[in-house]
């Protein structure tokens, strides 16, 4: 149930920045449009993953952990600006404000990541599938 619970904090995570993110100029950009696009297919892992999840648990924690992986660049996105304008040197519309900014919904998408991690390393996830 601790992984269930895992898929569906980071489900809802993922989908506020979805959703939040969908049709605006963050989804057109060079850098970001394609950050907001695997972010997308993570949300959709998660979906998966929770199903999974009562179904086959092993499948399910390393899909939820991929998931996980592939919402994280959106997440450091939004705390770390500076380390991606380092890392991708352009023009962005938006001036930088400070390199870290710890905005509540990203670190908890950081800390999801975190978690999903921690239960995979230490097989809290069960011992074996499900018949």
């Amino acid at each position: 149930m601790l992984q269930a619970g895992s898929c569906l904090i980071g489900l809802v995570v993922a989908w506020k920045y979805s959703l939040a993110l969908e049709g605006t100029e963050f989804s057109g950009g060079r850098i970001t449009g394609p950050l907001l696009t695997v972010h997308f297919i993570g949300s959709a892992l998660f979906i998966l993953a929770l199903v999974l999840t009562f179904i086959r648990l092993r499948i399910a924690a390393a899909g939820a952990f991929v998931a996980s992986l592939l919402c994280l660049p959106v997440y450091l996105y939004f705390v770390a600006p500076g380390f991606f304008r380092w890392v991708f040197p352009g023009e962005y519309s938006v001036p930088l404000t400070s390199n870290f900014k710890w905005e509540g919904w990203a670190t908890a998408g950081v800390l999801v990541v975190l978690l999903m991690s921690y239960l995979l390393k230490t097989g809290m996830t069960g011992t074996k599938d499900r018949p």
